[in-house]
C-alpha cells in the first residue's frame, strides 16, 4: 500500500464524515419509524432512499439503544416470501424529563418517546422566583418523577428545560426573563448538577415548534410559525425542519412590536406593544376590573365564559381578535405554510378561534390552528427540548440509560 493510500485510511476527515452520515441516517430512520410505524424496513428504505442493508443496520442500532422495537404482529408481503416484521417506536421503556418555568409556577413532567405526558406536577412559586429557589424546586420535582419511573423499570434519557424570554440554547443559559427578573442564569449547569442527568435548554416557543413538527399539527409542513401568548408573548419560526435561533438564540423576541388598535401602556414607554396588549397578566387584570374573577389565573375567566358570563366572553373574544392581528402581522413578514397559536381563548372556544381567523383574513384563515397539546402544552414544551435532540441525534443516547 502506498504512503498516500495509507494516509487516506488514517485521516480523521473521512471518519468524521462517516459519523455525520451515520448520525443523519439514524435520525432519518427514527423519524420515519415515528411518522409511519409500525412500518416495514423495506418501506423505510423506500421512504428514505437508504439501502435495505443500511436500514437494517440502523434499525439494529436503534433497537439496541431501546428506541425502536419489532411490532408484535408480522405483516404478509404481497409475494410468497416470509412476512415482514415491522418496527415501531418503543414507547414503553425510555422517557425524557421536562421542566417549564412560567411566571406563577413551574411544570415538571415525564414524556414518552411519542411526546405523550405520562406524569407531571405543577410547583407554584409561593416562596419567590429567585433562580436558585425555582431551579432547586424544579430539580427536586423532576427528581421525584424520575425516581418513580426508575422504580417502575423505565429509564430517563435526560431533561429538557423551556421558558419564555431570552434563552440561549448553546450556552444553556436563561439570559433574560423580564417578568421573573432573571439575568444570565446557568440553567443547564444548575439542573445538571442537581439531577445528574444531561440537560438541554431552549425558549418555549421554539420548543413547541419542534413538538408540533414531531408529534403535533405541523407534521409535514415545510414552514411553521408558532405564536405563544401567555404571560410572556413570543414567537418561533421553522423552515425545512430547522428552527431559526439567530445569534445567541435571540430570534422570536416580538414583545415590543406595535399592535394596531392596542391601548395598553407598555413599560418601554409606548402604547400597544404586543406583549403588553396580549399578556395573560393584562387579560387577568381586565377581568378583575370587570368584576369577573379574582387572582391571576386565566382559566377562571374561561370558566366564567363557559357559564355564560357575557363580560368574560367579550374579554376573551377581544384578546383572540388582537392575537389574530399579531398573527396577520407575522404572516406578512414570514409567510409560513402553517401557523400554530397557543392562546387560551382560541385553544378552548370555537368563537375565539373564529374571531382570531377573521382578523387573519379568509385567504390564510385555514392555515392557522391552535396547538393540539391543550392543557399539556407547558409540560410538552419542556420535554420537547430533550426529544428534539434525541430525534436529531439518536446515536448520542447512552447504552447505560439513567
Amino acid at each position: 500500500m502506498s504512503r498516500t493510500a495509507a494516509a487516506s485510511l488514517t485521516s480523521p476527515v473521512p471518519r468524521a464524515a462517516d459519523r455525520d452520515r451515520r448520525r443523519t441516517s439514524s435520525s432519518v430512520v427514527l423519524r420515519s419509524v415515528l411518522e409511519h410505524g409500525p412500518v416495514a424496513r423495506s418501506t423505510i428504505a423506500r421512504l428514505t432512499g437508504l439501502s435495505p442493508a443500511s436500514v437494517t443496520d440502523h434499525c439494529a442500532r436503534l433497537a439496541g439503544l431501546g428506541l425502536i422495537r419489532e411490532s408484535d404482529a408480522p405483516r404478509r408481503s404481497n409475494g410468497a416470501g416470509r412476512p415482514h416484521v415491522p418496527v415501531d417506536v418503543d414507547d414503553g421503556r425510555l422517557l425524557v424529563g421536562g421542566v417549564h418555568v412560567a411566571v406563577p409556577y413551574t411544570t415538571v413532567a415525564l414524556l414518552d418517546l411519542r411526546g405523550r405526558v405520562v406524569a407531571r406536577r405543577r410547583l407554584r412559586h409561593t416562596g419567590g422566583v429567585e433562580p436558585a429557589r425555582v431551579l432547586a424546586g424544579a430539580a427536586d420535582g423532576i427528581g421525584a418523577l424520575v425516581a418513580g419511573a426508575r422504580a417502575a423499570g423505565r429509564g430517563v434519557l435526560g431533561i429538557g428545560f423551556a421558558a419564555g424570554g431570552w434563552v440561549d440554547r448553546d450556552s444553556g443559559t436563561a439570559v433574560r426573563h423580564p417578568l421573573l427578573g432573571w439575568r444570565d442564569v446557568p440553567v443547564r449547569d444548575v439542573l445538571g448538577a442537581r439531577t445528574g442527568l444531561p440537560v438541554r435548554v431552549d425558549g418555549h416557543a421554539r420548543a413547541l415548534v419542534n413538538a408540533e413538527r414531531l408529534f403535533g399539527r405541523a407534521r409535514g409542513s415545510r414552514s411553521v410559525l408558532h405564536l405563544f401568548a401567555g404571560n410572556v408573548v413570543d414567537a418561533a419560526f421553522a423552515t425545512n425542519d430547522e428552527v431559526h435561533h439567530g445569534p445567541r438564540s435571540q430570534a422570536g423576541a416580538i414583545a415590543h412590536l406595535p399592535l394596531r388598535g392596542g391601548t395598553e401602556p407598555c413599560e418601554c414607554g409606548r402604547t400597544g406593544c404586543l406583549q403588553a396588549e396580549l399578556s395573560e397578566r393584562t387579560l387577568c387584570r381586565r377581568a378583575r376590573a370587570a368584576g369577573i374573577a379574582d387572582g391571576g389565573d386565566p382559566m377562571r375567566l374561561v370558566a366564567a365564559a363557559a357559564d355564560g358570563d357575557p363580560r368574560a366572553v367579550r374579554l376573551l373574544l377581544e384578546r383572540s381578535r388582537m392575537t389574530g392581528r399579531a398573527v396577520g402581522l407575522l404572516l406578512d413578514v414570514l409567510n409560513p405554510e402553517t401557523v400554530i397559536v397557543t392562546e387560551v381563548g382560541a385553544m378552548r372556544r370555537k368563537d375565539c378561534l373564529a374571531a382570531l381567523r377573521d382578523e387573519v383574513g379568509a385567504r390564510r384563515a385555514a392555515d392557522v390552528v391552535p396547538t393540539g397539546f391543550g392543557d399539556s402544552v407547558l409540560a410538552v414544551a419542556g420535554g420537547a427540548v430533550a426529544l428534539d435532540a434525541l430525534y436529531r441525534d439518536p446515536l448520542a443516547v447512552s447504552h447505560e440509560v439513567n
